[in-house]
C-alpha cells in the first residue's frame, strides 16, 4: 500500500491531483480490492486519489452519486482522452498498457456528442439486428458442445470448461468468425483488459484478426455483425469498422464470461438460489441482477476527464484530470446500501452497465448468452453441486475487475 497521510479539505481529499495516493494495482489490489475501497473511502470519502499501472494519477469515484453525476454528465467528463493531461504532456507514454484501456480510437467510447450518437446509432443497430437472429440458439449450440466435453467425467470447473470460452464462441459467430479462432481470441481480450506488458501485443494481435475479417466481409457480406457494420448508413470508414469490431469483442466478452461465471457461483453457493431457479420460483434474470450489484464484471470502468477546474465529491479536480470510475465501489456505497446483505431484486439501478450517454449497448444480448448457458447447464447436469466449500473459492483482480479463479462442480453422470 502506497499511501501517506492525507492534506485539504475536511474530506480527506487532497488538494492536489496524486497527492496521498494509493495503488491501485500489485499484489493487495489483486487480492482485496474491496478492502482497498473501504480503507479509501473511510480516509478520503466519496473521491480518492489513486496511482494507476506506471504509477500514473487518478481520481478513483467511490460513491454512488459521484459515479452517476460523471457518467451523466459528459459536458464537465468527457469520454475523449484527447484531453487527458498527463498523456498530453508525455507523462503517459503511447506504450503503457493503461493506453488500451484509455486511449483515444476513432470508436463511439472515445467520443462525446455527435459523433459519438453516429457511431454508437451503427452498432446498436447491429446488436439490435444480430440479437434477433437466433442468438439464444448459437449459445445453445455452444453450450452443449462444451460440457459434452466434460459430461462423462462427473466433475468439471465450470470457469476453465465453460465461462471462460463459451461467450466468446458466440461472438465467433456473431461476427462471422471461424470457431477455431475463439478460445486464443479469449485469451488475448482478456489479457488486454488484464495490462502488463502484454496487453500492447495482444490488441495488435486481435487487431490484426479483425482487420482480416472486415477485408473478407467487405468482399462477401454476410448478415453477420461485421458485415452490418460495413453496410450501416452512418458510413463507418475502415479503422472505425475494425475499431468497432475491437470494442464490442473484448467488451462483450470480458464482462459476459466474468458476469456467467459469477451468477453460476452465486446459484451453487446460495441454495436457496438453485432451488428457486429449479423450482420455477426464481428467474434466472433475477440472478443476474443481484450479481450485477454484488460482483459487477467491470469493477473499474476507465475512465472520464475533466473538461475545467471542478469540484466532485470535496474534491479539486482540475481540467485534464484523469477520473476512473468505482462501479464495485459504488454499489457498495453504504449511503445507498445501509445493509449490503439485503437482496437487491426488483432494483435495477446498480452501475454495473454504467450510465449516461455510454452506457453499455450490449446489455441484453449478454443477458440473452447468460440466461440461456445457465439454463442449459442446469438441464443437462443433474445433481450439479460445488465440489469445494464456498470459502475455498478465489477470485483474481487487475485494475479493471475481479474475475473467479476458479468453480470446481460435481454432478450426477
Amino acid at each position: 500500500m502506497n499511501h501517506q497521510t492525507p492534506s485539504g479539505p475536511a474530506t480527506g481529499c487532497p488538494v492536489a491531483h496524486g497527492e496521498g495516493a494509493t495503488r491501485l494495482y500489485g499484489t493487495q489490489a489483486a487480492t482485496d480490492p474491496h478492502g482497498i475501497y473501504a480503507r479509501l473511502r473511510e480516509e478520503h470519502g466519496s473521491v480518492a486519489p489513486v496511482l494507476l499501472e506506471g504509477d500514473v494519477p487518478a481520481w478513483l469515484v467511490l460513491g454512488y452519486r459521484e459515479n452517476r453525476r460523471v457518467l451523466d454528465n459528459p459536458l464537465q467528463f468527457s469520454r475523449d482522452s484527447r484531453i487527458w493531461r498527463d498523456f498530453r504532456d508525455g507523462r503517459v507514454d503511447a506504450t503503457s498498457p493503461l493506453i488500451q484501456m484509455l486511449g483515444w480510437r476513432p470508436d463511439c467510447v472515445s467520443q462525446d456528442g455527435e459523433p459519438h450518437r453516429r457511431l454508437r446509432g451503427a452498432v446498436t443497430d447491429n446488436l439490435y439486428a444480430v440479437a434477433g437472429r437466433g442468438i439464444r440458439r448459437h449459445v445453445t449450440h455452444f453450450a452443449h458442445k462444451q460440457i459434452d466435453a466434460f459430461a462423462d467425467a462427473g466433475r468439471a470447473d465450470l470457469v476453465a470448461d465453460f465461462a471462460e470460452y463459451l461467450p466468446m464462441l458466440v461472438l465467433t459467430r456473431v461476427f462471422g468468425l471461424a470457431e477455431g479462432e475463439g478460445r486464443s481470441l479469449a485469451e488475448s481480450s482478456n489479457l488486454v483488459i488484464k495490462g502488463g506488458a502484454d496487453a500492447l501485443t495482444h490488441n495488435d494481435r486481435i487487431m490484426g484478426i479483425l482487420g482480416e475479417l472486415a477485408a473478407r466481409r467487405r468482399a462477401e457480406p454476410g448478415s453477420d455483425f461485421t458485415s452490418g457494420l460495413i453496410e450501416h448508413h452512418a458510413g463507418l470508414d475502415e479503422d472505425e469498422i475494425v475499431q468497432h469490431l475491437r470494442l464490442v469483442l473484448i467488451t462483450a466478452h470480458t464482462m459476459t464470461s466474468n458476469l456467467l461465471a459469477r451468477a453460476l457461483q452465486l446459484v451453487l453457493t446460495e441454495t436457496s438460489w438453485l432451488s428457486g431457479l429449479v423450482s420455477g420460483q426464481l428467474n434466472l434474470s433475477a440472478v443476474v441482477e443481484e450479481v450485477m450489484w454484488n460482483t459487477p464484471p467491470l469493477a473499474v470502468l476507465p475512465g472520464r476527464f475533466a473538461t475545467a477546474d471542478l469540484e466532485l465529491g470535496g474534491c479539486p479536480v482540475k481540467e485534464g484530470d484523469l477520473l476512473v470510475l468505482g462501479l464495485a465501489a459504488g454499489n457498495h456505497d453504504p449511503g445507498i446500501r445501509p445493509d449490503p446483505g439485503v437482496s437487491v431484486q426488483g432494483n435495477a439501478s446498480h452501475l454495473a452497465f454504467s450510465s449516461g450517454p455510454h452506457e453499455c449497448p450490449g446489455q441484453n444480448m449478454g443477458q440473452a448468452i447468460i440466461e440461456t448457458a445457465v439454463d442449459v447447464l442446469l438441464h443437462r447436469l443433474p445433481g450439479l453441486r460445488l465440489a469445494v466449500p464456498p470459502e475455498e473459492l478465489t477470485s483474481t483482480a487487475s485494475t479493471w475487475e475481479s474475475r473467479l479463479d476458479s468453480l470446481p462442480v460435481e454432478f450426477t453422470v
